[in-house]
């Protein structure tokens, strides 16, 4: 991995780790649906440039708009308006972790949608990065009154849900679309159902201060568009075990952005929850390696 990859992989993670905070500082002066819509016009706009430096197409095939249209309302419309309901109740830091869990839930969906081996290793992984989001759920108060569980965490749950769904339905574009393609093409056709919030957004945005309007710019440019763009980068570059090594410090940087942003301190139980999610991610990710390797082996000894 050169120098160079490591550095946008570095970008990559603090730019997704500072979303979270930022997002909390846009729903102060905006609703959760108005906020939604208004980051993705953002990074629609933002997006035509790059896709133009990279050279890349600027549509898809007639015949793959209904399947960006599916993935553009997984991945983005039903992720990013719950994860934005979610956030108005739980702490930043919180959803940074119950959102890094993706990883073991997608490899979890793996083995029934498409397919793929789950070793042993890998299901207690997935159960012990599960029983990190529970800490979490049942831990974290974020703004919620009163003592107990957090019903507004299980909105972040379904947001790492519907983007294992949208990760695994992606797949099948890469064999015709660049990374940064797929993503651009889902993010519009995940902003087109949003349009339905257009209503009141005007007076939304009036309403709302100069910091909340460029927190919410700059989660459409920056986190969304140019983090969508490292990661494409970054994948034509390095390996994808490599480069999904380094969204483990999302959380981290999403922790940190939210103490020296907001002054949100976790709780004890949201750190000793997202420890553990940590955790179970290593399992899946070193069960998986191990099966690749084996799997490996064995293709080059039918080889010989």
């Amino acid at each position: 991995m050169t120098p160079i990859v490591v550095v946008a992989l570095a970008c990559l993670a603090a730019l997704s780790g500072s979303a979270f905070p930022m997002i909390k500082v846009g729903l102060e002066g905006l609703s959760a649906p108005h906020l939604t819509l208004l980051r993705h016009l953002v990074a629609s706009v933002a997006f035509v440039p790059l896709l133009l430096a990279f050279r890349a197409r600027l549509r898809p095939a007639r015949a793959d708009v209904p399947y960006f249209f599916l993935l553009g309302m997984l991945g983005f419309f039903v992720y990013h308006l719950s994860l934005n309901y979610g956030e108005m109740r739980v702490s930043a830091g919180a959803a940074s972790l119950i959102i890094a869990s993706a990883p073991a839930i997608t490899a979890l969906l793996a083995r029934f949608m498409v397919g793929d081996r789950m070793p042993g290793l890998g299901w207690v992984g997935s159960a012990v990065a599960f029983g990190g989001v529970a800490l979490i759920v049942m831990g974290d108060r974020g703004d919620a009154a009163g003592p107990g569980l957090n019903a507004f965490a299980w909105l972040i749950v379904l947001s790492a849900v519907v983007t294992s769904f949208f990760a695994i339905l992606q797949r099948r574009m890469f064999t015709r679309y660049r990374p940064i393609e797929v993503a651009a093409f889902a993010t519009w056709a995940g902003t087109v159902p949003m349009l339905m919030f257009l209503p009141g957004l005007s007076a939304d945005v009036a309403d709302a201060g100069a910091q909340v309007l460029a927190a919410t710019a700059y989660i459409g440019v920056f986190p969304s568009a140019i983090a969508y763009t490292l990661f494409a980068f970054a994948l034509s570059r390095a390996p994808v075990t490599l480069v999904t090594t380094f969204l483990y410090l999302v959380p981290v940087f999403s922790l940190g952005a939210s103490w020296f942003l907001i002054g949100e301190i976790p709780s004890s139980a949201t750190v000793v929850g997202g420890v553990v999610v940590i955790a179970g991610i290593v399992l899946v990710n070193v069960a998986k390696q191990r099966a690749a390797k084996r799997l490996a082996a064995a293709t080059a000894l039918r080889g010989t």
